[in-house]
């Protein structure tokens, strides 16, 4: 099926997530530099631990030592988590450099903490979009607009999730689809571009918009992403690779960042039909070069 898309002007969310390592300054310097790198959007993460993890997991070691803040996963995870004032202050000071703040949430007293900033969006991560309870908060109780990845998410429940916002008649209007494939990092063969295409097929004249969230190494899959139809481009951002934590080595570096933004604005630039048969570049050289004896 061809769809004759509207190309958009591409939009870029620099996801800082946790990748700040529970510095506030750091969060901050990282807001800077995504905004310095040409992103228009940033997004942190919001968890209630105690409410997400099952006293065994939130008593568990980590699983990967070397990248843990504290002697268990609970301590780890609360280490890196932000209290509700400070993701305020954030939103503030984001608002003042203009550039959008956002955060995914991952839990219900998250969701209904964060709807509270009425942010343009909210983001449900791939690991929790089939908690109902939270996305009838997002669908019900907060306005804006909910993105949602579908990583190690099978068709069938992508189907209920979007059937779910349809029950109220605000999938249309209200819901971003990404397409994702969840892994740090994942390999080109398994990010799976032509999902984007099926997402089209699908639910192209049911859900309000289509992104790609990527999970890969480089950004040519990103443009790649783009011109197949994602409107959003989500992919984490760091200021340095080999910095303790998991998201750091799938996450781009500014200058990557900013290269990653200028080849989506170049890409959205030539992305249109000729205007003329001949254009007027064209015309100098058909006059000098073409039909000569």
């Amino acid at each position: 099926m061809a769809f004759n898309f509207d190309y958009k002007e591409p939009k870029v969310i620099a996801e800082i997530g946790c990748n700040h390592m529970g510095d506030f300054q750091t969060a901050k310097e990282l807001i800077d530099l995504a905004k310095e790198s040409g992103a228009k959007y940033i997004k942190f993460q919001k968890r209630n631990n105690k409410e997400l993890l099952t006293d065994e997991q939130y008593n568990a070691p980590h699983p990967v030592p070397e990248n843990s803040y504290g002697k268990t996963y609970g301590e780890h995870r609360e280490f890196l988590e932000f209290t509700k004032e400070q993701h305020q202050e954030l939103k503030e000071y984001c608002d003042s450099i203009d550039i959008v703040y956002s955060t995914s949430v991952w839990d219900v007293s998250s969701a209904k903490e964060m709807a509270e900033f009425n942010p343009e969006f909210l983001k449900v991560p791939s690991a929790c979009n089939n908690n109902f309870e939270m996305l009838k908060v997002l669908r019900d109780d907060f306005k804006g607009q909910v993105q949602l990845s579908i990583g190690m998410t099978s068709r069938n429940e992508v189907e209920e999730i979007v059937e779910f916002f349809e029950e109220t008649d605000q999938a249309k209007d209200r819901l971003l689809i990404y397409s994702c494939t969840s892994g740090y990092p994942v390999p080109a063969k398994d990010v799976s571009l032509l999902e984007i295409n099926w997402l089209y097929e699908k639910y192209g004249n049911r859900v309000g918009e289509i992104g790609f969230s990527g999970h890969h190494l480089g950004i040519n899959l990103d443009i790649s992403a783009y011109t197949l139809g994602a409107r959003w481009i989500e992919r984490h951002f760091t200021k340095d690779k080999t910095w303790k934590g998991t998201d750091h080595g799938a996450s781009l570096e500014p200058q990557e960042l900013k290269d990653l933004v200028f080849g989506l604005n170049e890409t959205y630039e030539a992305l249109h039909f000729k205007e003329d048969e001949i254009l007027a570049i064209e015309q100098v050289q058909r006059d000098k070069l073409k039909n000569r004896k």
